[in-house]
């Protein structure tokens, strides 16, 4: 099915209800008035509740991660799909489950053969805990849609496993030169961890791609897990990516209000839960982010919510008014945010309607953007120029 999205100036957005804490990746959407806008969609395959999205570099091959615990994949060019064995037991449950997916960049090649996969899930502890962890293993195609996962391990885990299900974050990505893993740590709901670097709760990491704290921490005479944090002071980041200039962005979500989206730098507190723009879910105040603070600022911040559930920094050839520009998937908002990096700072330029909730982003081979919703039943799409 093929349709197009024409998006009329002033056309206004409907506010949606805020979430409770239990449920913190529903937000209210802002009534942003979009710009005008066109490219068409077509809807390629059905998935249950899929979390990530990652093309295996060099590859027209897409692969799907669902939260309750399956690895699909999609040769987009020929509409193949099929599943992956050798995926590791998740714990399902709220915000839980399989998470993402990522590749090393420097082993593109046009088959897909043997190559390195990290995965991120939810993994189950002692007395009702959980906590997120990553696992690297060898995926092995004997075809673009037969795969298997062989020597999966554990390389990381996020310390200490707490109760509850919600604020893995447990988002990945490799730097451009492929030399350091970098996974996003959420602060599983306990705010004042984020605050503490003796744990790696509401934190990013930088890891070797072995798992182990990479040289240059910020805290790497701290030893222990502290020698792994990179920044702190987070909330719920949902996503990260590198921009073309090398730098790294992550965008989270506040608590009612005060979603943000955030230049990752070495050894910077991003203030939470002591500054947000936003305010606790029970109404209790939060002193707003302000540069005499001593906490890094963000590029730019949302009250009301995007309730953002993917990002990526678009660097395609297909869209040309997208190049450089920071697209977001809109779980609350139900739209692909478009955010214009200028410098450090950032600003939202256009927001485009969908139906349904949108979960995850990747942007293919040819410049195309795929965008998966949220969800039982969920429509994965692609986006091309009109």
């Amino acid at each position: 099915m093929n349709r197009s999205f024409r998006l009329i100036a002033a056309l206004s957005l409907p506010l949606s209800a805020l979430a409770s804490c239990a449920n913190a990746e529903t937000g209210e959407s802002a009534g942003k008035e979009a710009v005008a806008a066109s490219f068409a969609t077509t809807e390629v395959a059905t998935f249950e509740e899929p979390w990530a999205l990652a093309f295996a570099p060099g590859t027209p091959v897409l692969f799907v991660t669902e939260k309750a615990g399956a690895l699909k994949l999609i040769d987009t060019a020929t509409g193949s799909t099929g599943s992956v064995s050798g995926v590791p037991k998740v714990d399902y449950g709220g915000q839980g489950g399989l998470g993402d997916v990522a590749f090393l960049p420097g082993e593109a090649d046009a088959k897909l053969g043997r190559r390195t996969i990290y995965l991120s899930w939810a993994e189950a502890g002692d007395g009702d805990k959980r906590g997120a962890v990553v696992g690297k293993g060898t995926l092995v195609c004997a075809a673009a849609t037969s795969c298997a996962i062989e020597g999966l391990n554990v390389i990381w885990r996020q310390t200490p496993k707490v109760t509850g299900r919600g604020h893995y974050s447990h988002r990945l990505s490799i730097s451009p030169d492929g030399k350091y893993l970098f996974v996003a740590s959420g602060d599983r709901q306990k705010m004042q961890p984020a605050q503490d670097t003796a744990n790696t709760l509401g934190s990013i990491v930088r890891l070797n791609l072995d798992g182990t704290p990479a040289a240059g921490n910020p805290l790497a005479d701290k030893g222990g897990v502290s020698a792994e944090i990179w920044s702190w002071g987070h909330r719920n980041i949902l996503g990260l990516y590198w921009d073309a200039q090398g730098r790294l962005w992550e965008v989270e979500h506040g608590p009612a209000g005060g979603d943000e989206l955030n230049l990752v730098q070495r050894a910077a507190n991003y203030g939470w839960p002591l500054r947000s723009n936003g305010e606790h879910y029970n109404g209790d105040p939060i002193p707003d982010h302000a540069p005499s603070d001593g906490f890094a600022q963000p590029a730019t911040s949302w009250n009301p919510v995007i309730a953002p559930g993917d990002m990526l920094i678009y660097n395609g050839a297909m869209f040309k008014d997208w190049q450089g520009r920071a697209l977001m998937a809109g779980l609350g908002s139900m739209a692909l945010v478009e955010v214009a990096i200028e410098g450090e700072a950032a600003r939202e330029v256009a927001r485009h309607p969908f139906d349904r909730r949108l979960r995850a982003l990747a942007q293919g081979p040819d410049g195309a953007v795929w965008v998966a919703e949220d969800g039982k039943g969920a429509k994965l799409l692609k986006l091309t120029a009109r």
